[in-house]
């Protein structure tokens, strides 16, 4: 499985280069690690809920480990589950 560590800021300028190096790891299985972010903003997190989808459309795995408590407490603040954007691959 490739990992991608993510930026320590996910927010306007960094979407733009998030979505191409996510795009560039396509058709495999994917861990984004999370574990430097310390601020999740709401393009970063579209970016992400964008990708998890193409994943599952495409039968990959997409994983968000490790993840920072910031991480988790931006995806509290959005009130979006870790469920929406991680994808289990193939049945």
């Amino acid at each position: 499985m490739t990992v991608l560590s993510l930026a320590a800021r996910l927010d306007l300028p960094a979407a733009g280069p998030l979505a191409a190096a996510v795009s560039a790891r396509g058709g495999k299985d994917l861990t984004l690690d999370a574990g430097g972010v310390c601020h999740l903003g709401g393009l970063g997190l579209q970016v992400l809920l964008a990708s998890a989808r193409q994943w599952r459309e495409t039968g990959h795995v997409l994983r968000i480990a490790p993840r920072s408590a910031a991480f988790d407490e931006a995806l509290g603040l959005f009130g979006v589950g870790l469920d929406s954007l991680e994808a289990e691959g193939a049945a």
